[in-house]
């Protein structure tokens, strides 16, 4: 065995995976086809909404304390029907973190503090050795060992991907994915403003889709802006001054007069579950096993959670004296992992067929559903904890 782990993926969820499981004292090598990132201090407009667990995984890595000063506090959330130069409805869900006694629901960490930070912790970690610009060809598993073809051969126990939806690791093991695409594409980018935000995201159920607006650090947002993919084709070739005309009667005035801030980026959306989330010595992570609608923001926060059970799965076998390659072993982690994520993907799927519409009957059915769960302290404090990322069955590293 050349490691314990082959790791395929050098994004997120797989410089997270290896440090994970360095924590849990296994070994790993983290491969991935494209160079290395170098990255910009230049704000490029990219950022990610981390959940409360998700926060509490970095925090129990020792990842946190380097990223809390130029994160954003999620203290809010604002979700309401609307249409472009309309307003919000009144009859709306509204969301406070101290609800739950915590002092924010999640943070939002830009890309380029995230994304070097992982690769950083991993480069200091002995237990991680990390290859980029090598291209996984082949993959095999011969008795106890799952062999790849990387610039030549490496063995290992146990072969993870964390390479996505169209997971290479994931074909050349045969498993196969279900979902659909939603005819529908993200329109990401971030924007200036003249007033504070306080820390609410806000949630605008835009008849075409929703329109997210997650704050920055400062006077700043990421927007996540759902339009059909026509649409959002047309939208994305305007240069800024007309895409910003559109954007503005969608994002109200709220917060001021509004300005494009970094690139642009698009992203289209579909619902792709893996069939199956391990197959002999493999097992997979992240978007690789679940891509869901960004609707609720938890993609990310399921691969996170993933990550964190994965280690507890490992590390106990590992304590236990298993090897952690085996079929048994695998088992508790899709055990464990399956249901939550198949759960949310259906979910995502309901509620943005239920609001990416204009139906008159609908719209007035879910403006009084979203009245009467804010409405009901309990069953608020419920959604607050799904928000949070905090339901279920916790692993080790999203505890306190």
């Amino acid at each position: 065995m050349d490691t314990d782990v082959i790791i395929v993926g050098g994004g997120l969820t797989g410089p997270l995976t290896a440090l994970a499981l360095a924590d849990a004292g296994i070994d790993s090598i983290l491969l991935d086809a494209r160079p290395r990132a170098t990255f910009d201090e230049a704000f490029d407009g990219r950022a990610y909404a981390l959940a409360l667990g998700s926060v509490r995984v970095l925090r129990a890595l020792g990842l946190w304390d380097d990223l809390a000063e130029e994160a954003q506090p999620i203290t809010g959330i604002r979700a309401s029907d609307g249409r472009a130069g309309e307003g919000a409805s009144p009859l709306h869900l509204a969301f406070e973190a101290s609800e739950i006694g915590e002092p924010f629901m999640g943070q939002m960490v830009e890309d380029r503090h995230l994304r070097p930070a992982l690769l950083a912790a991993c480069d200091a970690n002995a237990r991680i050795e990390t290859r980029f610009g090598t291209e996984v060809t082949a993959q095999s598993v011969e008795g106890a060992a799952v062999r790849v073809n990387a610039d030549g051969m490496l063995a290992a126990r146990l072969l993870l991907g964390c390479d996505g939806r169209t997971s290479g690791v994931a074909r050349r093991a045969g498993i196969g994915r279900a979902g659909r695409e939603y005819g529908q594409t993200a329109l990401v980018c971030a924007i200036g403003f003249e007033r504070p935000h306080e820390g609410v995201a806000h949630q605008f159920f835009m008849p075409a889709g929703p329109l997210a607006i997650l704050p920055l650090k400062g006077r700043r947002a990421s927007i996540v802006w759902t339009e059909a993919d026509s649409i959002a084709a047309e939208l994305n070739a305007m240069p800024d001054a007309e895409y910003l005309d559109v954007l503005r009667p969608r994002f109200g005035s709220f917060l001021g007069e509004i300005e494009l801030l970094g690139a642009r980026h698009t992203y289209p959306l579909s619902l792709s579950l893996a069939q199956d989330f391990a197959a002999s010595r493999v097992a997979l992570v992240g978007d690789a096993a679940h891509g869901i609608h960004p609707i609720a923001g938890q993609g990310l926060n399921l691969g996170v959670k993933d990550v964190a059970a994965l280690a507890d799965v490992l590390g106990g076998a590992r304590m236990r004296g298993e090897d952690i390659g085996t079929s048994d072993v695998l088992a508790r982690y899709t055990r464990w992992r399956r249901f939550d994520t198949t759960t949310m993907g259906f979910a995502t799927d309901a509620v943005n067929r239920l609001f990416s519409n204009d139906n008159p009957l609908l719209r007035l059915g879910r403006d009084l559903g979203m009245g009467a769960i804010s409405a009901m302290p309990s069953l608020r404090r419920r959604f607050i904890w799904e928000a949070a990322g905090l339901t279920g069955d916790l692993p080790r590293l999203m505890r306190r």
